[in-house]
This record gives structure tokens, sequence and C-alpha cells, in this order.
């Protein structure tokens, strides 16, 4: 499944978006979206993960909960 996550702070790293998420199963590739000219994050990105019932679980467990104070 490809999960799209919102509202993120702009300093949530890929690394650290990829370390709530993986305490739910595996992660194939996390990407933050960035603006191409100078970088900074647009507050948005997507979560692969491959097993539908741990993406469904991290999405229960993680909606409306606060990364870095967003």
């Amino acid at each position: 499944m490809n999960l799209f996550i919102g509202n993120l702070s702009r300093d949530v790293t890929e690394t650290e978006l990829r370390a709530v998420f993986e305490p739910f199963g595996t992660v194939s590739t996390v990407n933050i979206i960035k603006d191409k000219f100078n970088g900074v994050s647009k507050g948005f990105g997507f979560v692969e993960m491959p097993e539908k019932a741990e993406a469904e679980a991290a999405i229960a467990a993680l909606h409306r909960q606060p990364l870095k104070g967003q």
C-alpha cells in the first residue's frame, strides 16, 4: 500500500518517518516531497508498505498522532 502522509513538519526527515512506520512492518520506500528549487519539504510525503495488514495497523495507530510538533 502506498500511504499518503500529510501535515508533516518541514523538519521531518525520510529516516525519521521510516522509523515511525517500521514498528508496524516492512517499509519499502519513504519519499518526502520537496520544492525543486530550494529543497524544502512541502509538508507531505508517501510511505510504501507491501503488506496491507501492516499498513492498516500503522494507519490505525498513527492517525492524528503528532510528529515533531505537527
